[in-house]
């Protein structure tokens, strides 16, 4: 009998190894470093619009607070000068939301992300917009505010003269769509008022009261964007930064640029991406308390909000469709607070959501005593006052 051919011993498998895990509170001093938020950041104000890749600016004080709690020495000024210059203005642009973004990213950023929320508003009024011939709205727009800064209301006015019969918010907010529209000043300017009075975007980032030079028309390179959204908000999964940008079906461009990125995973197995080189501090680095203004793009710009917002707290930042002004202690949402701006005096409350230690209150006391010498009006005293003083420890 001839004998057994001895088998081939099989290759073992080798199993890819598992991305690290980054827990919530790495996540939380990776995030809030990336924001600015661990310690004042010395960076102009410029910079830090750029870097932080806008600031939520639905109302006109936010980018003000939001800068106050991110920046060594920063003064309102600062902002207010960049956007008399025209450096920056408000535009909606991320969520469909009105941002303060530098000359430089104010267009490409909304061109890129017009065929997410913008174009999804856009779809929202169709029904408004029967017999309306786009070309000729975005046409007759660019005309209008060309020719000199206009309300909305104004441009309502001029686009019904054209079809009297569409519904008159629909031909708005498709002219807010279809064309990049900056907010003129004196809207948004620190201690002045004004209506909101709309241009266009490339015309006044070039005209010649503009400090900056003439923007593109086109829209950002994706893969660029990606990688300032980590840069500014990572770790972060694909669906973190389709929640921040409004866009869907990214993967594409986080597969493409898998190479140069690092992989970990959250608690909850979610595949998150970073850039090697961004800062990730241990976890037990102290966290000042911070006052951010209401609509920080800390608590909106991740799919999975726990990395800063205790999921107990998830729905106490709202009122309606109204947001609070929040603060952080230890890194995390811990309350809310108030300003009372009266002619006489400045008060701000403070809102814990849970007991405070003496430590902790002592220290956001601080925080808001700094923010207030930064932002309140000079001339005024003011005072600190806390929501129910026996809620701290």
């Amino acid at each position: 009998m001839a004998p057994k051919t001895p088998k081939t011993p099989k290759t073992p498998k080798t199993t890819k190894p598992m991305p690290p895990v980054l827990s919530t509170r790495a996540l939380n001093r990776a995030t809030l470093h990336r924001q600015l938020l661990l310690r004042p950041a010395p960076l102009t104000a410029e910079q830090a619009v750029h870097h932080l890749v806008g600031l939520q600016a639905q109302n006109t004080k936010p980018p003000y607070y939001a800068l106050a709690a991110r920046l060594d020495g920063f003064r309102p000024e600062d902002l207010s000068g960049l956007m008399e210059s025209r450096r920056v203005a408000r535009i909606v642009s991320l969520r469909s939301t009105v941002h303060t973004h530098t000359a430089a990213d104010a267009v490409p950023l909304r061109r890129l992300v017009q065929d997410g929320a913008i174009d999804r508003e856009l779809r929202m009024f169709g029904k408004g917009l029967a017999g309306v011939d786009l070309d000729r709205l975005t046409e007759l727009t660019a005309a209008e505010v060309e020719e000199r800064p206009r309300t909305p209301k104004e441009l309502r006015e001029r686009l019904l003269q054209e079809w009297p019969d569409a519904d008159p918010q629909a031909l708005g907010i498709a002219a807010r769509c279809l064309l990049p529209m900056v907010q003129v000043t004196p809207r948004g300017l620190w201690g002045r008022s004004g209506q909101v009075a709309l241009a266009r975007a490339t015309s006044w980032f070039g005209g010649p009261e503009s400090a900056s030079a003439p923007v593109s028309d086109r829209p950002a390179d994706l893969d660029e964007t990606v990688l300032r959204y980590l840069a500014a908000f990572g770790p972060a999964s694909v669906k973190d930064m389709q929640t921040w940008c409004g866009l869907t079906r990214l993967r594409p461009a986080f597969e493409r640029l898998r190479p140069r990125l690092l992989v970990f995973r959250d608690e909850q197995g979610t595949e998150l991406f970073d850039l090697p080189d961004a800062p990730r501090p241990d976890a037990d680095t102290p966290a000042p308390p911070r006052l951010l203004p209401e609509f920080d793009n800390l608590l909106l710009s991740h799919a999975d909000r726990t990395r800063v917002v205790p999921a107990a707290h998830r729905t106490r930042t709202w009122t309606g469709n109204q947001a609070h002004r929040t603060f952080l202690v230890d890194g995390f949402l811990a309350g809310i607070w108030h300003l009372d701006e009266g002619k006489e005096r400045t008060t701000l409350t403070i809102e814990p959501f849970t007991r405070l230690t003496k430590a902790q209150r002592d220290a956001l006391t601080a925080e808001a005593e700094r923010t207030l010498r930064l932002l309140a009006p000079a001339a005024l005293p003011y005072a600190i006052r806390y929501e129910d003083p026996q809620d701290t420890a």
